[in-house]
């Protein structure tokens, strides 16, 4: 029998059955939108951020990068603001559906000191077990993060823009936060329709804000920079469409990841599909449990390698590492199934590992 990874993990004292979360955004929009994503195999639940008022979106607000069926090479830019609902209706409707999927519930709030201040107490009092802030669009993460653990006395989470240096914020708010997530969308950028020469998304300049797996290496580079610098749990955000990108951010350092752009292309189904690889790799490497391998990464950011070794059992001479050589240290020979690194050519530019299928090439 095979033993399955126990994929459980405890943020900031709160208990999630796997960890993958969902994110503030379209597919949080309201209760019954949680419930679907709950029944998709999420370990935990992160609600549309809200403000003092529902939100008025430009139209068209979502555009995808990249066209075919594949989500991981896929992104989005949109134009989305915070929920378009009223607080009240959350407070009084929204949350409580949610709620009734069991999960733990982490709520979103933006913008201001004053604003989070109003709402925030409305939302513990409506039973979320958690409140995210955002500082997308108003910076200020001290003051606004002083005026939260002021008003509630439930785990608070900041939630920071790639556009800021990281460490930095999150050293300085270590002190008045209980976890950190890491990172927002990226921009503001742009799309063209070339059929019409018209941007693809509505508001000012069709401008708007970059997720997706293009996202992914800054949110990872953001995930481990704070990971280093503070002694508090962190959610990874950013690019996560498979197993394997759950596994990146946890050995970057993160405890837990939220999921949303992947979840608009493929799907509520997408998070279970996630969990199941998650899974899967884990038992694969004969870890027991997640946790064994957070933070494993970092230790090795600043180590230098050397060539790469060739695992001939694993390698197929599919040619992929041959092609991607831009020092033709590599020759592969598919007649007698041999590949060759020439150490006096290789300069251990890491490109071959990263695009081997098989994983067959990699640092003793």
């Amino acid at each position: 029998m095979v033993c399955m990874a126990d994929l459980q993990v405890e943020f900031a004292g709160l208990k999630f059955r796997n960890p993958i979360l969902t994110a503030a955004g379209p597919t949080s929009r309201d209760g019954m939108t949680l419930l679907t994503a709950a029944t998709g195999g999420v370990g935990g639940l992160v609600a549309k951020t809200i403000s003092v008022k529902g939100a008025q979106i430009p139209r068209p607000n979502m555009a995808a990068i990249g066209r075919g069926r594949v989500s991981s090479r896929r992104g989005i830019l949109n134009t989305e603001l915070w929920s378009e609902l009223p607080p009240e209706q959350w407070f009084e409707k929204e949350y409580a559906i949610a709620k009734s999927s069991g999960l733990t519930l982490v709520a979103s709030v933006g913008y201001t000191p004053e604003e989070v201040s109003s709402l925030a107490p409305e939302m513990e009092r409506a039973g979320v077990e958690a409140i995210e802030f955002s500082t997308h669009y108003v910076g200020g993460h001290v003051e606004i993060a002083k005026a939260l653990r002021d008003s509630v006395n439930i785990p608070i989470f900041a939630k920071l823009s790639p556009k800021v240096d990281v460490a930095k914020v999150a050293k300085s708010l270590e002190p008045h936060v209980d976890g950190i997530v890491a990172i927002n969308t990226y921009g503001p950028c742009l799309r063209i329709d070339i059929e019409t020469a018209r941007p693809m998304l509505g508001g000012e300049g069709g401008q708007g804000w970059l997720s997706g797996p293009a996202l992914k290496p800054i949110a990872l580079r953001c995930v481990a920079d704070i990971a280093q610098a503070v002694d508090l749990p962190i959610m990874g955000v950013g690019g996560v469409t498979s197993g394997e990108d759950v596994i990146e951010f946890v050995m970057a350092g993160a405890s837990a990841v939220q999921v949303c752009t992947a979840a608009i292309l493929e799907g509520h189904t997408i998070y279970g599909k996630i969990v199941d690889e998650t899974k899967k790799w884990l038992d694969t490497h004969g870890y027991g449990s997640i946790n064994e391998i957070r933070g494993i990464a970092l230790k090795q950011l600043t180590e230098l390698t050397p060539p790469p070794s060739i695992d001939h059992e694993k390698c197929t001479v599919c040619g992929l590492c041959v092609k991607s050589c831009v020092y033709d240290a590599i020759t592969a020979n598919k007649e007698d199934g041999i590949l060759q690194i020439n150490s006096e050519d290789c300069q251990a530019c890491g490109m071959c590992i990263s695009v081997c299928p098989f994983a067959a090439l990699g640092y003793e």
